[in-house]
């Protein structure tokens, strides 16, 4: 296995994963690391759509800008934690993942929680990186 790399594994011995993620991704000792605060569905004037997908689709844009501003893209990125108060549409969300992550999936965390930090928002994604 290729030490100065990120790699990213589901063991024959484990089950499929239920959605697109990845179940172990590995991370060499040289890697600098990157966490980010929760993004959120707000767009750039500081206004909460009260649509879930249009919020999920700001996220994404938001998850995106973050990253950039440190050099990194999507590749970067190891762990995604999920944080919504609603049901998630799971054919939207994942079509933008899919443009975002194209088919190297992060690991995955998804809860549902009863409120997140204001009464507008609707999901949070938190993003863990790694720059090799």
């Amino acid at each position: 296995m290729n030490n100065d790399k990120i790699t990213r594994t589901n063991p024959v011995s484990m089950p499929k994963p239920v959605g697109k993620y990845t179940h172990i991704t590995k991370i060499p000792r040289n890697a600098e690391w990157f966490v980010t605060s929760g993004q959120i569905g707000i767009d750039p004037n500081g206004q909460f759509p009260e649509n879930m997908n249009e919020q999920i689709g700001l996220t994404f844009a938001n998850i995106h800008n973050v990253l950039a501003a440190e050099g990194l893209c999507s590749d970067h990125i190891i762990k995604v934690n999920i944080w919504a108060i609603e049901p998630i549409d799971w054919n939207y969300l994942y079509s933008e993942w899919e443009r975002f992550f194209n088919d190297e999936y992060p690991a995955m965390t998804v809860a549902y929680v009863t409120a997140l930090g204001l009464p507008e928002i609707k999901i949070e994604i938190e993003i863990w990186a790694a720059k090799v």
